[in-house]
């Protein structure tokens, strides 16, 4: 590869996955459990906001119980080091990226260890469980506070920079997504009009494996480190 001024990496579930949180889309993950319009929807949360609340009370609990694995440890190792522009894009609402070490960091569906109210708009960290209950500390109003996750239906966070990112990129790497969810699907396409080298870095090949210049596919956890190194190690040339 050639010089790499600027790396944009996109992570999805499946990166979190050997540090024991459930992905969505496999036969068994979160989705194959619950109906995404009763859970994870404006309108859901509308009809009933206390089964949408229970949903993600009992994710946030997993959440905290989960500890960073090798691949975010790897990345983090990635942006520290490497003598370029690294960004991370993720999917994923947990914090193991950061309990890794990463800080250009955009979380593209929000995080769940922070709440928003939807009667002022402050967004605040949280921990603990929300409720219909909840009062904003902000504003005092009880009845607005939600999970500052983006819902179907809603506009994903940061698109502007992270497009703006992807028009300079050199380097582009997908990692643990299923390739089927826009706009993240669209990335690949994004990077390669920029004139970027694209990698698909996941467990299997995703539904949009044949986009990428380059894939491997194994555990998160062996071929993200396995690819990192090879970056480290590579003295690039202009």
């Amino acid at each position: 590869m050639t010089k790499l001024d600027s790396i944009v990496i996109l992570t999805g579930a499946g990166l979190s996955a050997e540090s024991g949180l459930a992905t969505f889309r496999d036969a068994d993950g979160i989705w194959a459990k619950y109906d995404y319009r009763e859970v994870a929807t404006p309108e859901g949360y509308a009809r009933n906001p206390g089964r949408v609340h229970e949903f993600y009370n009992s994710r946030r609990r997993d959440i905290l119980k989960a500890t960073p694995n090798a691949a975010h440890m790897a990345l983090a190792r990635l942006e520290q080091q490497h003598q370029g522009h690294v960004l991370i894009v993720t999917q994923n609402i947990d914090h193991l990226h950061e309990a890794a070490g990463s800080r250009n960091l955009i979380h593209m569906h929000g995080e769940l260890l922070k709440a928003k109210c939807s009667r002022c708009g402050t967004r605040c960290d949280y921990r603990e469980d929300l409720s219909v209950a909840t009062a904003c500390a902000a504003c005092g109003e009880t009845g607005g506070m939600r999970p500052d996750v983006v819902w179907f239906g809603e506009m994903p966070y940061q698109m502007q920079r992270i497009h703006e990112a992807l028009a300079t990129a050199d380097l582009f790497i997908s990692i643990g997504t299923s390739g089927n969810v826009y706009p993240a699907a669209g990335f690949v396409a994004s990077a390669i009009e920029a004139g970027a080298h694209t990698v698909e870095l996941n467990l299997e090949p995703s539904e949009g494996a044949s986009h990428f210049a380059e894939a491997v596919n194994g555990p998160a956890t062996l071929v993200v480190p396995a690819f990192v190194e090879r970056l480290l190690g590579t003295r690039h040339t202009a």
